[in-house]
């Protein structure tokens, strides 16, 4: 067949190939033996998809012809394999100019399709790092995630926004550099309150001049860039000088400064002396599971560490594991100089050439043996042998509390995923529905779903109507994206796999048990949309009650075709469902609060047609507030720049359209 993929970031050609179809109902072997008699002896990329057309594995070759042909000879597969094998409906292909190209491509479709065969990184959101801005005569420090779309100087990546939070607080106190957005420091007439505690020099007002501001700045760069010992020696300078010319005040500004600093490198634990920037990424494996932490060094600075789990075959080992981690991860991340690894992959001199392609630069990939490099990646590993450690205990625990939940409440067996239901609003208004989600492993909260209150027919404070409107929308989209719960389930997998499948089984997207937070009228209004659905068999759905005086350990609990009842006050599982319904309160609360917030911040002048941030900013400079706008007249209107005559008489109308 002929593959119908264009190939990413690489000068790869799809591979038009005649072999077997689906429709042929050939499978197996057959299907890759007759893919072998096309392929060349050429570096690329193939992909194995089932009968349902959803790709099962992709991986990449230094020839396609003989990486293809072990598979077509049908023996000496592992189970993992030979499943895979069996499964195969068709085969496309992409040949690349080199291998290099092809394990970048392989890497980015790895991560696009996530074939359920390969390792797949699990967690992958996008780092954040500290923005000096550079389109501003005063540059403003400031936490960045996502597109380096905006002028500056950029520092990172930081392990979480915590750690950036932090430094920059640090760094607020070090520096005096802004915090506000480009709009409100235009609009303000007199230092805040960050000027007044000594956390900004106050640029706004004119309390610093330019070109000291400026030096500010360049002092942050250069601290930010490594330079840090000659950026405290210069402030250790100026503040003995200022206090020889018995100017203390002064004096102790600096003195704050300097201790600002300080307080920023003793939260980095290890700083490598002879480690300016890398990456340390350690794998250790127990119980069927991997965990690699990745420790991020940049400038001679430790800037955290995080520890991912990766969904990988429990066959495979530690050095696979790794070697196909790394791949993916650099597929949109910047890479350092230098990546330090627990262990050496089999293709080091491969993943280091493709780093560097991608990079730009050169890129060195390194397993040291000895040195303190060979600590640096001891001291990962020792962390990534601990969260993996503490990952099981919490799993070992969290299953054995969905073994109690499924014998309190009658289930058939443990769930494997619960979802949990709140509302949260004031007086019905800014209403938001939560919705959080609980497995075998704990919390999944990118799964966590809220939902705006959308209808006008619900009266506002109509618990029983926002409820039925979330269960609405959730389950009809689930429904459409999913099919219904319970659908056909494959049944040619051999029993000696049967017990790897189910253990390497992701969450499932179809909840096993639904908590309402709330009593018998809140399940009945859940249960009526399950029922209309055509679903309520296929879910549990059970309310939970606040308790007399809405005491927790009091708890009364739901369930169509059963008496309410209570469970004793220290047993673990009310303790669960308690867990369960705080964070569903939590986060309920959380997405109202910001809706709120929103609606509290929003100006008159965005519900205007045509009225973009330009034109808006103009105004405001121009008349100072909203309800000043709305009072102007057309010829008012008009004396801004970029107002015409025509956009005037829009705005007015729009304030006057009831005159």
């Amino acid at each position: 067949m002929t593959s119908e993929t264009t190939p990413i970031e690489t000068t790869g050609q799809p591979l038009d190939w005649d072999g077997a179809s689906e429709a042929s109902g050939v499978i197996g072997i057959e299907v890759i033996q007759e893919a072998v008699k096309r392929l060349p002896n050429a570096p690329g990329v193939y992909r194995m998809i089932d009968a349902e057309g959803d790709v099962l594995y992709v991986g990449k070759a230094r020839s396609l012809k003989k990486r293809v042909t072990n598979y077509a000879q049908g023996r000496g597969h592992t189970n993992r394999t030979g499943r895979m094998v069996r499964e195969t409906a068709s085969m496309e292909f992409v040949v690349t100019r080199t291998e290099t190209e092809a394990l970048l491509l392989e890497a980015n479709l790895i991560k696009r399709l996530r074939p359920r065969f390969n390792v797949l990184l699990r967690d992958d959101k996008s780092f954040p790092y500290i923005l000096l801005t550079g389109d501003h005569p005063a540059p403003g420090i400031f936490k960045h995630r996502g597109a380096r779309s905006k002028k500056g100087d950029y520092f990172g990546p930081f392990a979480s926004a915590g750690a950036v939070g932090r430094t920059i607080n640090s760094l607020q106190r070090a520096f005096l550099l802004r915090t506000c957005t480009d709009s409100v420091f235009e609009s303000r007439t007199r230092p805040c309150l960050l000027y007044q505690i000594k956390r900004c020099s106050g640029p706004c007002t004119g309390e610093i001049g330019a070109a000291d501001y400026a030096a500010l700045v360049d002092e942050a760069k250069a601290f930010l860039s490594g330079r840090s010992s000659t950026v405290k020696a210069d402030i250790a300078k100026a503040m003995q000088g200022a206090a020889e010319t018995l100017d203390f005040e002064r004096a102790a500004v600096y003195r704050d400064r300097l201790s600002a600093l300080s307080h920023v490198q003793s939260h980095q634990g290890i700083n490598p002396q002879g480690v300016e920037e890398a990456d340390v990424v350690a794998i250790h494996q127990e119980g069927g599971q991997s965990c690699i932490q990745v420790f991020f060094f940049r400038t001679g600075q430790n800037w955290g560490n995080r520890a991912y789990f990766p969904k990988a075959d429990p066959a495979l080992g530690a050095e696979e594991v790794l070697s196909a981690f790394l791949a993916q991860f650099y597929d949109d991340k910047p890479c350092p100089r230098l990546v330090l690894l627990s262990h050496a992959v089999e293709e080091q001199a491969l993943l280091a050439e493709a780093l560097s392609t991608r990079a730009g630069r050169k890129v060195q990939v390194l397993a040291p043996q000895r040195g303190e490099k060979k600590d640096l990646t001891d001291h990962a590993l020792q962390n990534a042998r601990e969260a993996l450690g503490r990952r099981l205990a919490e799993t070992s625990s969290q299953g054995r509390l969905m073994e109690g939940f499924a014998e309190t409440f009658g289930l058939d067996a443990a769930p494997r995923r619960i979802e949990v239901y709140d509302n949260s609003h004031i007086m019905g208004t800014n209403a938001v529905g939560g919705m959080i989600v609980a497995g075998m492993e704990g919390f999944a909260k990118n799964q966590y779903r809220k939902f705006n209150i959308r209808s006008t027919d619900i009266t506002p404070g109509d618990d029983y109507g926002m409820m039925r409107e979330v269960m609405q929308r959730r389950f009809s989209r689930l429904i459409k994206e999913n099919g219904l719960p319970g659908g056909p389930v494959e049944d040619d997998v051999e029993d000696d796999s049967a017990e790897e499948v189910e253990n390497s089984a992701e969450m499932p997207a179809w909840p096993d048990v639904i908590l309402i937070d709330g009593g018998q009228g809140q399940l009945a209004a859940a249960s009526q949309i399950l029922e209309d659905l055509g679903i309520a068999d296929g879910v549990t759905a059970i309310g939970v009650a606040k308790g007399v005086d809405r005491d927790a350990g009091r708890e009364r609990f739901f369930m169509a075709g059963k008496n309410s009842f209570s469970l004793p006050p220290r047993d673990p599982v009310l303790y669960f469902v308690q867990r369960l319904r705080d964070e569903a309160h939590r986060f309920a609360i959380g997405s109202h609060r910001a809706r709120r917030k929103k609606d509290m911040i929003k100006n008159p002048l965005d519900e205007i047609g045509g009225i973009g941030p330009g034109r808006k900013r103009s105004l405001l400079h121009h008349f100072g507030t909203a309800k000043a706008v709305s009072r102007a007249g057309v010829e008012d209107l008009m004396a801004v720049d970029g107002i015409s005559e025509a956009i005037a008489r829009h705005i007015y109308n729009h304030f006057h359209e009831n005159g």
